[in-house]
């Protein structure tokens, strides 16, 4: 069998990416990720500027999320649990503490070290970010079985380690 005969027996079904003009093939797969984010991220800044959150970025949502499941985190803690440098992370904590969402305190141990927390305006977005992200993941996982969505899992989680 020819690699061409084998690319062709490994294609997808392109009825099943609706406005997807590409050939999907085993070689295209990362531009569909690219493209699910994009879609993924462009429906979650669509609903919290809907439920008026205006300026906050998904970058700043991720800040948010990961605050809301540990209330007090370090920033380097932060950088590390949301896949960001440092950097980027003080940049996106000053805009959100410039918002009221968060607010900084540095360390009494070690001077060096500046905590996040969230604020009670900060804390009032968390039902918000439950429902929106509720929302996202039935769009998302809309017609796709149970065995599927575990099967997917699986097979990302494969994906995921292979790229260490």
């Amino acid at each position: 069998m020819s690699k061409t005969d084998t690319m062709q027996n490994q294609c997808v079904d392109n009825s099943l990416i609706s406005n997807y003009n590409v050939h999907m093939t085993p070689e295209n797969v990362i531009s569909l990720f690219s493209k699910i984010r994009t879609k993924v991220n462009r429906q979650i800044e669509l609903e919290m500027s809907r439920h008026g959150m205006k300026g906050i970025a998904t970058s700043h949502g991720d800040i948010l999320y990961a605050l809301f499941q540990k209330q007090r985190m370090s920033m380097a803690e932060l950088a590390g649990k949301i896949g960001k440098d440092k950097s980027t992370v003080t940049a996106l904590v000053k805009k959100l503490e410039n918002m009221g969402y968060v607010r900084k305190e540095r360390s009494a141990e070690d001077t060096r070290i500046f905590y996040v927390t969230l604020t009670v305006k900060g804390e009032s977005l968390k039902p918000v970010f439950d429902e929106i992200s509720d929302d996202i993941i039935k769009k998302f996982y809309k017609g796709i079985s149970e065995s599927d969505k575990n099967e997917l899992l699986r097979i990302l989680g494969k994906i995921y380690n292979n790229l260490d």
